[in-house]
């Protein structure tokens, strides 16, 4: 028999306030253990051979970004840079939209988490986590920094309420789709509904880091940090998909944390208590820290493919999504730093995954390249991974994280400009995509040689080494790096027929320069002088 904790005094004033005083029971707090038993109960997903627990998110198997909307209030809207990505809802169309919730969620059973994002005390928030399954409330105790002592009177700054399976109408709702996250900084509550997809949750506090850190003089980032013997903390930066958690998790480097940080004047500190790693193709071999966490007890899998009958794994199938994920708690990973905290850093790669095999594997760049680079946050999609994509596709995503940057980016790049001045910080752009042309035709870089890369970089075992300035890009490609081959190096040398390689670096190079064109009139000129230029 599963005993149901009731909510305390202090939670029960707390849900009132936003309507959520009918629900029938709360289940505050529950062990790992619990939540488990729980979702397995509920019929929520299954176990998988050692002990994760495997689901599958229904048709969102990813994030909804263009369903995010801010409440325009008058205590943030100043701050808020509108547009495409951060959209405005009315007040009143969200106090209408949780009043409904409210009456959803009436007579059910729901989960709640008091936990904390930031490492750094300092900067700490507290956040209450509501859900209406047990396994979100499950990844979310894997994904965020645990409350350690049984306090009753933990008052939350900000309460996120995930109605999974409860969706909107858009004509009554003011809502684009059925489906939405919406922001209300008045009244410190976000809510969710119309996806299953817990990454919505996870990146709705990352947004509201991003809201609140820079009015404190701290960066938030969308990377990932580790920090040598010496001390000497290292940042990545870079979307989905191009090695952040990989290169991070080192077995020669205590990692920080894999996804969001703070940079504060003091140092680099972690939001999260947690990783959240992509697992499609995970290689044992060339991963075995994350492969190690995924196969733990307490893991949850998202949409990853389980034999109903021997309960086996398929990390390489496709079937539900691409976007296979694992949430984990970061102790999973045996080599962290005690804390998740750090110093200032050192070190900055820029991590993009270039599919039209042009960019250098590796080059060294100025703070201001680093700045328009970080501006640019470039990577791009490769033909078949998404529907309607036959060829590499460029995408920008400014500051290596758009859908969560809710102030101008030019904010966030003043204050990475400054931390670089102050610390001297080594910025290198790093390409983990592909090499000699663009897929199928080209190869994917060998992580191998990325991680001999970055470490020769980090270790600064590539100071003496001469550069050259390739033509397009204007960056300083090392002409030697240790266990890694010459025509590795050399884009160019690397594909069969120079001139298609001019032909693609040219185009390219065009891209950057009109994805740039938005940012020409807010940039410092130092980095508009950095700005790449496609040649004549």
């Amino acid at each position: 028999m599963i005993t149901l904790p009731n909510p305390s005094q202090s939670l029960s004033a707390d849900l009132k306030a936003i309507g959520l005083d009918r629900v029938a029971t709360v289940h505050r707090n529950l062990t790992m253990v619990a939540l488990m038993e729980h979702a397995v109960r509920n019929g929520e997903g299954r176990l998988g051979p050692d002990g994760q627990m495997v689901v599958e998110t229904g048709r969102h198997t990813g994030r909804s970004p263009k369903d995010k909307f801010f409440v325009k209030e008058p205590g943030s809207e100043t701050h808020i840079d509108w547009g495409a990505v951060n959209k405005p809802i009315a007040p009143e169309n969200f106090d209408a939209l949780l009043v409904r919730v409210g009456d959803y969620l009436a007579g059910k059973e729901i989960y709640s988490l008091d936990c904390y994002v930031g490492a750094d005390p300092r900067y700490r928030m507290p956040v209450r986590v509501l859900t209406t399954s047990a396994w979100q409330s499950l990844f979310s105790q894997d994904l965020f920094i645990r409350k350690t002592t049984a306090d009753d009177d933990f008052k939350p700054e900000f309460t996120v309420l995930d109605a999974a399976l409860f969706e909107a109408d858009p004509e009554r709702d003011g809502t684009r789709t059925s489906t939405f996250c919406l922001v209300n900084f008045a009244r410190k509550i976000v809510l969710i509904g119309g996806t299953q997809y817990a990454g919505e949750i996870k990146k709705s506090v990352f947004t509201l880091m991003n809201y609140l850190m820079p009015l404190r003089g701290v960066l938030p980032m969308h990377a990932s940090a580790n920090v040598g013997p010496k001390g000497d903390v290292a940042i990545f930066f870079g979307l989905s998909g191009t090695g952040k958690t990989t290169l991070s998790s080192d077995p020669t480097r205590p990692l920080i944390g894999d996804d969001e940080h703070g940079w504060s004047a003091e140092g680099v500190f972690n939001f999260e208590g947690g990783c959240y790693a992509k697992t499609i193709a995970l290689s044992q071999t060339a991963e075995p820290e994350i492969w190690s966490a995924v196969h733990r007890f307490g893991t949850v899998l998202e949409n990853v493919v389980i034999d109903p009958v021997t309960r086996a794994l398929d990390l390489d199938s496709e079937e539900l999504t691409e976007n296979t994920r694992a949430a984990y708690p970061i102790e999973f990973i045996p080599n962290i730093v005690p804390g998740s905290m750090g110093g200032n850093a050192k070190t900055i790669i820029m991590l993009t995954a270039d599919a039209f095999g042009v960019l250098p594997a590796i080059a060294k760049m100025t703070p201001a390249q680093a700045m328009y680079h970080f501006l640019s946050g470039y990577t791009a999609v490769v033909a078949g991974t998404e529907i309607g994509v036959t060829e590499p596709t460029a995408t920008f995503s400014t500051c290596f994280g758009a859908p969560f940057m809710v102030h101008h980016p030019t904010v966030y790049a003043k204050l990475l400009g400054e931390r670089i001045a102050e610390h001297d910080v080594q910025c290198w752009l790093v390409n983990t995509g592909w090499v000699g042309g663009a897929p199928p035709v080209a190869k994917r870089m060998k992580i191998a040689y990325t991680r001999a890369m970055v470490n020769a970089a980090i270790e600064g075992r590539l100071d003496g080494v001469a550069t050259k300035i390739e033509p397009y890009f204007r960056l300083a490609v090392p002409q030697s790096v240790p266990d890694v081959p010459q025509e590795v190096l050399d884009p160019r040398k690397a594909w069969s027929d120079p001139a298609a390689y001019d032909a693609q670096a040219h185009k390219l190079a065009a891209r950057f320069a009109e994805n740039f064109q938005q940012f020409e009139a807010a940039a410092s000129p130092d980095v508009l002088a950095a700005a790449i230029k496609p040649k004549p």
